[in-house]
């Protein structure tokens, strides 16, 4: 009877068993899930290093920040909370309902004085765009007419978009940011919970790997070819910037945060965004100061359909696309462990 116990107790019917009850994760090496309640005696829980013991001090550690805040939680159930909370969705429905009225009241009375389609003198039909129709590639020495458009005749209205994406990946970096320095114990077991979750990355997924080495330098080489020849075909510095963002993600995936941040860090991150933004600041600056002035401003535009021509809207595309990689980059980032 023992001899057979033993076997059944080894047997894969009964592993497969438990990994269907939930008691075993056979795809994490044969590991053992913990679960709530479970003792951690014996061979397989001594070493106080085994991911089955730190997924008990986890756990435990939420555990008494739960039992903390049951008595914030017990105020709920008392009445005269409980019809003030009702009494504040309420109101907070009716002030939703009134802002959404006002605002489609607003823009349906805007819409009531737009000009009549297919007026002689709307925006559409005047001289504006036949300007940049007839001379944006003697003017900016583009061959893409949107490009020139976008990052010469409209080019402070760029520069404002690509700070708009700096300020927004600002203040998630300020929203989410596990604080290092941070004393408070709700910080401390936060970091923790993220240093355990680092620590078993990545995942050893052998065929997002091998596919991720094939992808990975494709799509860089495919962003940084769209970023260059912005001036001469559809594509520029968002389009591109956003290519180049989406193989860091897959890079980061693939490999886990220790082997990305050997070559981006969150101080290249800062320095490349800075950088690119004080470039085309200054650039553009330059630029309207001689415009406005009617002085020449010595760029020269080259030849067009060369690569180093348009004057200094390559440039500009290779600033913009930097800042918009970079952000894809620190938002994904920051809203999957509140850090770079």
């Amino acid at each position: 009877m023992s001899r057979k116990k033993d076997n059944y107790d080894s047997s894969h019917w009964l592993k497969f068993k438990k990994w269907i009850n939930g008691d075993v994760d056979l795809l994490a090496q044969g590991m053992e899930a913990w679960m709530p309640g479970q003792e951690t005696t014996g061979a397989d829980h001594s070493n106080s290093s085994r991911p089955g013991n730190q997924r008990l001090e986890i756990y435990e550690a939420i555990r008494e920040e739960e039992l903390k805040n049951l008595p914030i939680f017990a105020k709920g159930f008392d009445k005269s909370v409980a019809h003030g909370l009702d009494f504040f969705r309420k109101a907070y429905r009716f002030m939703s309902v009134l802002l959404c009225a006002g605002i489609i009241a607003v823009l349906l009375w805007t819409v009531s004085y737009l000009p009549i389609f297919g007026n002689a003198g709307n925006p559409d039909n005047n001289e504006v765009s036949a300007r940049y129709i007839e001379k944006g590639l003697q003017e900016t020495g583009a061959v893409n007419i949107v490009t020139g458009m976008i990052l010469d005749y409209r080019a402070f209205d760029t520069f404002g978009e690509s700070c708009v994406l700096f300020i927004a990946s600002c203040c998630v970096l300020v929203l989410l940011r596990i604080d290092a320095a941070s004393k408070d114990e709700t910080t401390k077991k936060r970091r923790k919970e993220a240093a355990y979750d680092r620590l078993y990355e990545p995942k050893n997924d052998i065929i997002l790997q091998k596919c991720a080495c094939l992808l990975v330098p494709i799509i860089l080489i495919f962003g940084i070819y769209i970023v260059l020849n912005g001036h001469l075909s559809p594509g520029g510095g968002f389009s591109g910037g956003a290519v180049l963002g989406s193989g860091l993600i897959l890079y980061l995936n693939a490999f886990g945060f220790k082997k990305t941040e050997r070559f981006f860090t969150e101080k290249v991150y800062r320095r490349m965004t800075l950088c690119a933004l004080t470039f085309y600041c200054l650039a553009k600056s330059y630029s309207f100061f001689t415009g406005a002035n009617h002085l020449d401003s010595g760029i020269p535009l080259g030849t067009p359909g060369a690569i180093l021509s348009s004057g200094l809207i390559l440039p500009l595309n290779i600033c913009v696309g930097l800042v918009v990689a970079c952000t894809m980059y620190a938002f994904y980032t920051l809203f999957r462990k509140g850090g770079m």
